[in-house]
C-alpha cells in the first residue's frame, strides 16, 4: 500500500512552470485579499507573513547601506512597515512607498505616525509597476510574487526602476512548502475519485528562482532558504488559516471542486500520514529569498575565464 501512495506522489508532484502561461487568476486571488481584509480578526492569521518579513528586514540590516527611497511591492497589510518601525533596520530607509492590488488589505489599518519613515500607500498591479525607470534605491517584496504569472516580467520591471547599483530582496513560498497537504488531497482524490485534481497551488523551487534572478540581468544574485514548521489541531483548522493568510488556491486551472468525500479523505490521511503525538498536525512553509543588484561599473565583476595568472597545476605541484 506504502509502496503504491509513494509511486502516485512521486508522479503527481505540482511544480510550477517558468512559462508566461498564466497560472493564476489573479482576479480570484486579488478578491481573496480584499475578502480577508474585512475580516474582524484578519489580523489573527498574519503570523507567518509577520515572521518572514522580520527575516527579511534582517536580511537588509546586513547590507551596510543607507536607502533613501524604497518600495514595498505587494506589502498586504504592510508587514515590513511594522518591521522597519521597531527594528534596528529603522533609519537604512528614509521613505518607503507601499503598493498592493488589493485596495482592502492596503488601507485596512492606520498607519502610525513615525518621523523616521515616510509612508505613502499605493493600489498598484505587481504585474504592471507603474514607476519611472532608475527611481528607487530598494524594492522589497515580502510573500506576493509567488502568486505573479509572467514573473520574469515582473523581475525585469523591477531591475528598470532601480537605480544603478539598487537592491532587490525579496521572499517567496518555494516548491516544498504545503507538502503534507499537497500529497494528503493526492492520495484523498486517488482514493475517493480514481483521479487527481490541483487543489494546491504550484511554487518554484530554488533553482528556477536563482536562475530567473540572474536571467533577468541582475548582479551579484544570491538565494537561501528557510524552512517553517507550523502546528495545527487538524487539517481543517490549516485550510481555515490558508483563507485567513490570503494563500489559498487560485490556478486558472482549477479542475473538479473539491467533493465533500475528498475533502474528508484528505483531512484523515494528513492525519494518518503526519499527526504527531499531541494529536497536532504540522505543516511546512518553504520560503526561498532572493537578493539580487542593479548593474553597475563599481561592482565586482567575476574573473574572465583563463585570466588566473597560475594554473590550478601549477598551484597543486608547489604543495
Amino acid at each position: 500500500m506504502m509502496n503504491h501512495m509513494a509511486a502516485i506522489l512521486k508522479h503527481s508532484v505540482l511544480r510550477r512552470p517558468l512559462s508566461t502561461a498564466p497560472i493564476f487568476n489573479r482576479a480570484i486571488k486579488r478578491q481573496q485579499r480584499n475578502n480577508i481584509a474585512l475580516l474582524e480578526n484578519s489580523d489573527e492569521y498574519e503570523y507567518l507573513k509577520d515572521e518572514v518579513a522580520r527575516r527579511l528586514v534582517d536580511r537588509l540590516e546586513d547590507i551596510e547601506r543607507e536607502f533613501p527611497l524604497a518600495l514595498d511591492l505587494g506589502c498586504g497589510s504592510g508587514h515590513l512597515y511594522k518591521n522597519l518601525s521597531v527594528d534596528d533596520g529603522l533609519g537604512r530607509v528614509t521613505k518607503l512607498i507601499q503598493c498592493d492590488s488589493a485596495e482592502n488589505l492596503l488601507l485596512r489599518d492606520d498607519l502610525e505616525t513615525n518621523t523616521l519613515l515616510e509612508t505613502t500607500r499605493l493600489v498598484a498591479d505587481e504585474e504592471f509597476l507603474p514607476f519611472p525607470s532608475h527611481h528607487f534605491d530598494l524594492v522589497m517584496s515580502s510573500l506576493s510574487l509567488h502568486w505573479v504569472n509572467d514573473l520574469e516580467s515582473t523581475f525585469r520591471q523591477i531591475l528598470d526602476t532601480l537605480k544603478p547599483d539598487g537592491a532587490f530582496i525579496g521572499a517567496v513560498l518555494g516548491g516544498d512548502s504545503l507538502q503534507e497537504l499537497r500529497s494528503a488531497f493526492i492520495l484523498g482524490d486517488q482514493e475517493r475519485q480514481g483521479g487527481i485534481s490541483p487543489h494546491v497551488s504550484p511554487f518554484m523551487n530554488v533553482a528556477d528562482a536563482g536562475n530567473l534572478l540572474s536571467a533577468t540581468g541582475f548582479n551579484l544574485c544570491t538565494v537561501d532558504t528557510d524552512f517553517i514548521q507550523v502546528d495545527y489541531p487538524n487539517a481543517f483548522v490549516l485550510m481555515e488559516h490558508l483563507r485567513g493568510m490570503g494563500e489559498n488556491h487560485a490556478v486558472n486551472s482549477r479542475g473538479a471542486p473539491v467533493t465533500r468525500d475528498s475533502l474528508l479523505a484528505a483531512a484523515s490521511i494528513y492525519q494518518s500520514m503526519f499527526g504527531q503525538p499531541d494529536g497536532t498536525v504540522p505543516v511546512t512553509f518553504q520560503i526561498i529569498y532572493l537578493i539580487g543588484w542593479s548593474p553597475h561599473e563599481s561592482q565586482q565583476k567575476p574573473l574572465r575565464r583563463g585570466s588566473a595568472e597560475r594554473s590550478l597545476k601549477e598551484e597543486l605541484s608547489r604543495e
